[in-house]
């Protein structure tokens, strides 16, 4: 694919970054579209979404270092090139999620009204991300013969050269969309604080879990059985799980 989309002089613009630029910008929107919806500030949502940008870029490398010790061991300074891919995505929901958290109680606003708001935003900007995933051939898929296997030709291309492969990055695309159709569906239709984003957890812990069979890229196993994202995949889809029944029991408030 295309790792660099536009060099002039010593200026190199990174398909991967500007992805993830637009794939954020893409969350935002969402955010404050949905907050004004709900009649919050939208100018509170920019304010905590540039905070959490910036705790899940740091999370999602440390993440990804954690698990691929041997980039850094390599080359000290690869660590902080992450306009060349290498961030886990994992990894920076947790630190994102902190991070808000802690920003929301100062605020004293409910978290959960809050986490509803940027739900729908984050799937929808993690499936623009993963395009630039697939322009970098990071993340990539194992090999196979199927019809719609990619080959990467370009020899920046973080994925091996000249095998057919899973399209993994653009599985995730996908996936992430369908995930974003269901809770811009479901928004308007919620009657607990909370639901939208633990249906998220939910969903994308299952695909997740899923699209880790199809992958090739090394990123951390356990015991050579299932990969870190996996096991995460499948804690959170059971946390989820009890979150979304647990209201069944109790009449909830419909807001």
């Amino acid at each position: 694919m295309h790792p660099i989309l536009l060099k002039i002089g010593n200026f190199q613009l990174y398909t991967y970054g500007l992805f993830v630029a637009l794939g954020f910008l893409t969350a935002l929107g969402l955010a404050q579209k949905e907050a004004r919806r709900r009649g919050e500030d939208p100018g509170f949502i920019v304010d905590l979404g540039f905070y959490m940008l910036i705790a899940a870029i740091i999370g999602a490398r440390v993440f990804f270092l954690m698990v691929n010790p041997d980039v850094v061991l390599e080359n000290p300074l690869a660590a902080f090139q992450i306009w060349k891919g290498g961030l886990v995505f994992y990894g920076g929901f947790i630190a994102a999620l902190i991070t808000a958290i802690v920003f929301v109680r100062g605020k004293k606003i409910p978290f959960m009204r809050v986490a509803d708001i940027f739900t729908p935003g984050l799937a929808a900007g993690h499936a623009v991300g993963r395009i630039g995933c697939f322009f970098a051939g990071c993340c990539y898929g194992r090999e196979c013969d199927l019809p719609w296997a990619v080959v990467f030709k370009d020899p920046l291309s973080l994925a091996p050269i000249g095998v057919h492969l899973h399209p993994t990055q653009l599985y995730s695309a996908a996936a992430n969309l369908t995930v974003f159709g269901i809770l811009w569906f479901s928004r308007m239709r919620i009657t607990r604080q909370g639901q939208l984003f633990w249906l998220y957890v939910l969903l994308y812990g299952i695909i997740r879990t899923i699209l880790e069979f199809f992958r090739g890229d090394p990123r951390g196993f356990i015991l050579d059985g299932p990969s870190v994202s996996q096991v995460i995949g499948i804690v959170l889809a059971c946390v989820a799980s009890a979150a979304l029944l647990r209201p069944l029991k109790k009449k909830g408030k419909a807001i």
